[in-house]
C-alpha cells in the first residue's frame, strides 16, 4: 500500500503543544539525508485519515514537503500516542530513497476454515499476527495470507514453513510457532482422571 502526505516544515521556536492546539500534529523525517532529520507539521485531520489506513514498519507514504520543497517515498516508523486518549501526538518517518532493503513489519492474514475446526471440533489458536520480513521498499507486502484449511487437529504452522513472495525473506530463521489447532474443549480428561473420579466417588 503506498499513500500521499502533505506536510510542512514546522517553525522556528514553535512549541509542541502550541501546535496540536491549533490542529497540528510534530512529526519528523530522518534517512533522506545521512543523519540530519527534518521537523514538520501535519494536519491533524490527515494525520487522522493516514493512521486509518497506515501501518507502522509497513506502509510506505509518499511524503511532500511544501514548503522546503522535498517529496520521496517514506516508511512510517513510529507514532506516539496519548496513553490516556489515544490521540496521536508526534509522528516519525523515514525515508527509504537509497537505503535498499529494509526491515519491515507485516501483518498475516489467515484465510480458510481448518478442517481441524470445522469437522473437529477444534479450536485455530492464533499465536502471531505479523512478521519481521527484509525487502525492498517496492516489494513490501500489504499482508502475508495464510491458509489454513487443511490443518487438522494437532496441526500446526511455524514461522519458517511460511511461504513469502519473492524478493521477501525472513529477518531471521525461526521455529516460532504461528497457528495451530487445538483439540475440542473437554476432550483432554486423561484416564487417570476418569479412575480417580471413580474412586472418590466410592468414599462414604
Amino acid at each position: 500500500m503506498e499513500m500521499m502526505v502533505e506536510c510542512q516544515k514546522r517553525p522556528e521556536g514553535s512549541k509542541t503543544k502550541a501546535l496540536r492546539r491549533s490542529g497540528e500534529i510534530p512529526a519528523n523525517l530522518y534517512g533522506h539525508k545521512g543523519t540530519e532529520s527534518i521537523s514538520l507539521v501535519i494536519n491533524a485531520k490527515t494525520v487522522e485519515r493516514l493512521l486509518k489506513k497506515a501501518s507502522v514498519n509497513n506502509t510506505l507514504i509518499d511524503l511532500k514537503i511544501n514548503d522546503i520543497p522535498w517529496q520521496g517515498q517514506t516508511l512510517l516508523r513510529e507514532v506516539q500516542a496519548h496513553p490516556a486518549t489515544g490521540q496521536p501526538f508526534h509522528l516519525s518517518f523515514f525515508a527509504v530513497a537509497g537505503h535498499g532493503k529494509m526491515t519491515v513489519e507485516v501483518p498475516l492474514n489467515f484465510i480458510g476454515n481448518a478442517i481441524g475446526v470445522k469437522e473437529e471440533g477444534g479450536m485455530l489458536d492464533t499465536v502471531i499476527t505479523e512478521m519481521q520480513l527484509n525487502c525492498l521498499p517496492e516489494n513490501i507486502p500489504d499482508a502475508i495470507d495464510i491458509d489454513v484449511t487443511n490443518l487438522k487437529v494437532g496441526d500446526s504452522l511455524h514461522v519458517n514453513e511460511i511461504q513469502l513472495p519473492e524478493g521477501v525473506t525472513l529477518v531471521a530463521e525461526s521455529s516460532e510457532l504461528v497457528v495451530s489447532v487445538l483439540p475440542p474443549q473437554g476432550s483432554g480428561t486423561t484416564d487417570d482422571g476418569e479412575a480417580e473420579q471413580s474412586g472418590a466417588s466410592g468414599i462414604v
